[in-house]
């Protein structure tokens, strides 16, 4: 099993959204970077746990736990020019972006704020933590996911 950390605004969807999706299950689609777009088509595996990670907003930080519930497969908010998220360099036969479907399992009492990431020394090694990281997806270690558990439980 790995483990990663997602982000995502919370003003374009949340954890709250999530929670009130359907069997509280989603599309994690419209990605649109190579780097990220290998993860989710080569990496990011159905059982996978991660992070719901809000970025931005006031309180940028980990608001809840998700479940890869379906591995990596075709974008198809590319094909669509009405989709924000519509790349027209993606065709069917040479599909450019890849997405997952995620469950929740989790939505924590209170978010783990990047300002508290930051104050742990055991963390420091952590992709979300690093100057200049813009990654929307990076993986998590299974050291750092269990610390952070720890965190969530406490607060």
């Amino acid at each position: 099993m790995n483990y990663w950390l997602m982000k995502s605004e919370p003003s374009s969807f949340s954890v709250d959204d999530l929670a009130r999706a359907p069997h509280r299950t989603t599309v994690w689609d419209g990605v649109r970077n190579f780097q990220v777009r290998n993860m989710l088509r080569d990496q990011i595996n159905k059982g996978d746990l991660a992070f719901f990670y809000h970025s931005g907003g006031s309180t940028p930080g980990i608001a809840g736990t998700m479940k890869v519930s379906r591995s990596g497969y075709v974008d198809a908010s590319a094909f669509d020019p009405q989709d924000h998220h519509f790349d027209p360099r993606s065709t069917l036969p040479k599909p450019l972006w890849y997405c997952v479907d995620v469950t929740l399992v989790k939505r924590f009492k209170c978010v783990v704020t990047l300002a508290e990431l930051r104050q742990h020394a055991a963390l420091k090694d952590m992709l979300i933590l690093r100057r200049g990281n813009r990654l929307s997806i990076s993986p998590v270690s299974a050291i750092h996911w269990q610390y952070i558990l720890k965190l969530a439980a406490q607060t």
